[in-house]
């Protein structure tokens, strides 16, 4: 499955991302022509107040389809199907009273619907540098762990930005038949300097999954008025923790072929689950 993450430096103006998302999906397309294209987390409003970020989100459609759908539910509905793609949406807000969900969505390249994943860990941190984040002022925790066929030898596991610090979500998602991880993320310029490579490739190889990580990158201001920076290095990841594709600074996409063979092939020389003596439900 010919696979494409689209490296964005989004802003807190969602119809502009929206263009610039349009823009870049396009372009790969006719450049690469995957069949799965995987945008990063909160491209549709990065930064800005509260009030935008509530004013950028949207209440979605039941599962089944019923209720209406917000311009940025359709906009992703609408690429898939008019491109016949897999599209992955990095993740969006989500209406959820006084509160919002961070939900990614999987549509097929029939537009339907295929997955919803609200990001279960919220990023509460100080940064060595003294840089605060409290995404719990805003966001509320989602629950449930997700999983979603992407083809007929291929399973999505879905997880968003710093699920990543968290192996036992990557290990349940494994156990319920993930060899592909799909990761959107915003990571600092501090924290993914130091840590990025290292979590993605790690999970990838612990999990013996290929891993697909979307980033943000470039700069944007928060609610305070600050300039906040995201790291970008968008990267797909074998299994053996081999990187294969990787965008480096500013917008653009990279692209690589996901094989179940090479999976299935790391798995049966080295059969790690097999060899497991502790359940990842232990504290």
């Amino acid at each position: 499955m010919r696979t494409t993450v689209i490296q964005m430096a989004p802003g807190a103006s969602a119809p502009d991302n929206i263009e610039h998302a349009r823009a870049l999906i396009t372009a790969a397309i006719t450049a690469d022509k995957p069949d799965l294209v995987m945008l990063p987390e909160m491209w549709s409003c990065l930064g800005g107040t509260r009030d935008m970020k509530f004013a950028a989100a949207e209440t979605l459609p039941a599962p089944d389809g019923t209720g209406e759908a917000g311009p940025l539910y359709r906009f992703l509905s609408g690429i898939a199907r008019e491109h016949g793609v897999i599209v992955h949406g990095g993740s969006i807000g989500e209406r959820h009273g006084d509160r919002l969900f961070n939900t990614a969505l999987l549509f097929d390249a029939r537009g339907r619907e295929r997955a919803r994943y609200r990001k279960i860990h919220l990023f509460d941190v100080t940064t060595p540098g003294g840089e605060g984040y409290r995404e719990s002022d805003t966001y509320e925790p989602g629950s449930d762990i997700v999983t979603a066929p992407l083809s007929a030898d291929l399973t999505a596991g879905l997880a968003i930005c710093y699920d990543i610090r968290f192996p036992a979500l990557f290990h349940a998602l494994r156990a319920r038949g993930a060899n592909v991880l799909l990761v959107p993320a915003a990571f600092t310029v501090e924290t993914g300097l130091a840590h990025w490579e290292t979590l993605l490739r790690a999970r990838a190889i612990e999990t013996q999954c290929w891993m697909v990580a979307c980033g943000t990158t470039g700069t944007h201001t928060d609610g305070n008025g600050q300039k906040r920076r995201t790291y970008g290095h968008s990267m797909i990841i074998d299994p053996w923790g081999t990187i294969v594709a990787q965008v480096s600074d500013g917008p653009g996409w990279s692209t690589a072929r996901l094989e179940r063979t090479v999976t299935d092939s790391i798995r049966e020389r080295m059969p790690v689950m097999a060899h497991h003596r502790l359940s990842i439900h232990t504290p």
